[in-house]
């Protein structure tokens, strides 16, 4: 498809996505600024062993990316911050890595940066929660976890912060009866569920992208993305959204523009670095899955 096609496609489909609300069904295009200055300057920056290295602790570390907004390596960290201990994941690395992954989305286009336009109002309400005065009483907010309300006399306890993590928050909004099982709400633990569903979207999608196939040809990020979105977040949405999220997929780059976007030079080093991000998000996604299913929150309007 030529560039003056998908550009008219992605009009029909703006015109489309703006009559619809991408999560609550279930759930600046940066093209140029990604990957400006990468063909210059990437090689320069380029390690050995696919652009890795490797800390004195074993875990990997991935070099920033010149010239761009998203980086692999900020989104990476803030996903193994996430996890705690017993089975629970911290919101503040969590919400940080929805930061990261609204720059990726936003460099895919117009259309898919509609979609994380949702997804930032979604972590602008749990982060608004986290800074109500109602729900924090003793210890001081830190503002670098939650800015969008936080401020000095805003507290919360000392010892378990209640939107300190999944669990101290599904707790928190369980015992204050801010959770509605029949009809919507703008609590946390429903708006954590949205993200939910969109985070197993990106998932699939991303270790679809990482396959390498034993044989034949390399399928197109549009086709690949189709399918996680059939495989995720179709199932929670209207047949006027799942057509309009199709077509938004046509417009998506193709395979060598996530080289660039992910630093890497050929499918073989994608293939690896986003092996790692889907491992990351696997425990992530999973944790917060048995934390929404032993609560019954997996379905909330």
């Amino acid at each position: 498809m030529g560039v003056k096609s998908k550009a008219a496609l992605a009009i029909v489909v703006l015109l489309l996505f703006l009559g619809s609300l991408w999560l609550q069904g279930g759930l600046d295009y940066h093209w140029d600024s990604c990957i400006k200055g990468y063909n210059q300057v990437n090689k320069l920056h380029h390690l050995s062993n696919n652009s890795e290295a490797t800390a004195l602790d074993g875990s990997v570390l991935i070099e920033v990316c010149p010239g761009q907004n998203f980086q692999v390596s900020r989104l990476l960290s803030q996903l193994l911050a996430g996890p705690t201990d017993p089975s629970d994941i911290l919101l503040e690395p969590y919400l940080a890595s929805w930061d990261e992954l609204v720059k990726f989305m936003e460099a895919l286009g117009p259309m898919v940066g509609l979609i994380s336009a949702e997804i930032k109002s979604k972590t602008t309400i749990i982060r608004q929660l986290a800074g109500s005065p109602e729900d924090n009483s003793e210890a001081e907010l830190n503002p670098e976890i939650f800015p969008m309300k936080a401020a000095p006399e805003l507290k919360v306890s000392a010892h378990m912060p209640a939107y300190r993590s999944v669990r101290s928050m599904i707790h928190v909004e369980l015992e204050k009866e801010m959770v509605d099982f029949q009809q919507q709400t703008d609590s946390g633990c429903r708006t954590l569920l949205r993200l939910h569903r969109a985070l197993l979207w990106l998932k699939l999608f991303l270790e679809k992208l990482a396959d390498v196939p034993v044989t034949g040809r390399l399928r197109s990020p549009s086709d690949l993305c189709r399918e996680a979105y059939q495989k995720s977040l179709a199932n929670h949405h209207t047949w006027f959204v799942r057509r309009a999220a199709e077509l938004a997929f046509i417009a998506m780059p193709e395979r060598t523009f996530f080289f660039r976007l992910v630093c890497v030079q050929d499918q073989e080093e994608l293939s690896i670095r986003l092996t790692k991000v889907v491992q990351a998000l696997d425990e992530v996604y999973n944790r917060t899955q048995i934390a929404l299913e032993e609560h019954g929150m997996l379905d909330l309007p």
